[in-house]
């Protein structure tokens, strides 16, 4: 692909607009004592409270092994818990804290305010088709051709 035609390419604007989210996202976070998947996290935790490491993996776009640094990072700043062991087979359920809840609160704001300026271009009807489409694409290639 030559390099004008990125410009038109799905998939560059796609990387294009991750990359932008991510780094706005990073610099928002950073006062919270976040960082973008550290977030996620606590926001899959606030979601679906007791997931295990593999779990929140998956939903964070992560390694297990990167999980695991993560989950202690957060346990040691007291923003998650996990038992010492696990009620039921190897898995160890992950909750949110209080102040887990709370840091997570005072962040959300911010990544909303994110994520309203990111689609202020679109109205609202329009920002739900983009979600749509969003996903559609996304299961298109979660799936053998």
């Amino acid at each position: 692909m030559m390099q004008q035609d990125l410009g038109r390419s799905i998939g560059y604007q796609l990387k294009r607009a991750q990359a932008a989210l991510r780094a706005t996202m990073d610099g928002a976070l950073r006062p919270h004592g976040l960082t973008t998947p550290q977030y996620s996290c606590l926001e899959q935790l606030r979601l679906r409270p007791g997931l295990s490491n593999a779990e929140l993996a998956r939903g964070v776009f992560v390694t297990r092994q990167s999980m695991n640094v993560l989950l202690r990072g957060l346990e040691e700043a007291g923003l998650v818990e996990r038992p010492a062991t696990a009620p039921s087979g190897r898995a160890l359920p992950t909750r949110l804290t209080e102040a887990g809840a709370r840091v997570l609160a005072a962040a959300k704001a911010d990544v909303s305010a994110i994520e309203h300026r990111m689609t202020a271009v679109m109205d609202p009807a329009q920002a739900q088709a983009f979600v749509t489409q969003l996903a559609a694409m996304a299961d298109a290639l979660s799936t053998p051709p």
